[in-house]
């Protein structure tokens, strides 16, 4: 059985923190292949200008660059409306062929606000779901929060791994703590500062190249 893992985000830009712990995950998990996800309507970001898709689809991709384990795809630009996860995770069961597992990664900041997403106790009907620990989310907020989510939730016997009533796994990983997001480098660019080392060199060359996020002097 394929084992494959999904990154989704908004990418805007997709940076290093993104694109390590992916590879760690990936490898920890012998995961055959982890495809980033680009969201083409974010519904938790209405009010919060963003790039257009096909600019942070083409940084997804230059950031993956020749990467065996990473793979960027459209999958969401191709769908009109909000971009659920749900929906994408059911839209994945039907274009993915043969036997397969699916895992889906997040930052633990992201996993505490699950509750408010589309049909959110189906998500764990068809993937496993991989949580990666943030610095400032304490450990006891998660649990309380992963027990609610239905009884049947159990901790398995193995470290930070639980288990849901349709046999999906919850696994809480640490991965190398990168501080960069992706609000910080547009605020970085839009100030005209360097954000060399904080994403490949070729996302920040595209940056320089499409005057992204109020460039002022194209010198980063």
């Amino acid at each position: 059985m394929k084992r494959l893992g999904i990154l989704g985000g908004t990418f805007d830009p997709i940076h290093l923190g993104h694109l390590r712990a992916a590879v760690e995950i990936g490898q920890a998990l012998s995961l055959e292949k982890v495809y980033l996800i680009p969201s083409a309507s974010p519904p938790h970001k209405t009010e919060v200008p963003i790039s257009p898709f096909h600019q942070r689809l083409a940084m997804a991709r230059l950031g993956a660059g020749d990467s065996p384990l990473l793979e960027a795809t459209d999958l969401e630009g191709r769908r009109s409306g909000p971009s659920y996860s749900i929906e994408t995770l059911r839209h994945l069961q039907k274009i993915l062929k043969g036997d397969f597992e699916l895992f889906s990664l997040m930052g633990s900041d992201a996993f505490l606000e699950i509750k408010s997403w589309r049909e959110y106790p189906a998500l764990f009907e068809y993937a496993n779901f991989v949580i990666m620990k943030r610095s400032g989310v304490e450990s006891h907020r998660l649990e309380a929060l992963l027990l609610s989510l239905e009884p049947q939730v159990k901790k398995a016997r193995e470290g930070d791994v639980y288990t849901t009533a349709a046999g999906k796994k919850l696994i809480f990983m640490a991965t190398a703590i990168m501080d960069i997001s992706s609000t910080r480098i547009r605020k970085m660019v839009s100030e005209g500062k360097s954000i060399r080392f904080l994403v490949p060199e070729s996302v920040r060359e595209y940056i320089i190249r499409e005057g992204l996020y109020g460039n002022k002097n194209g010198n980063h």
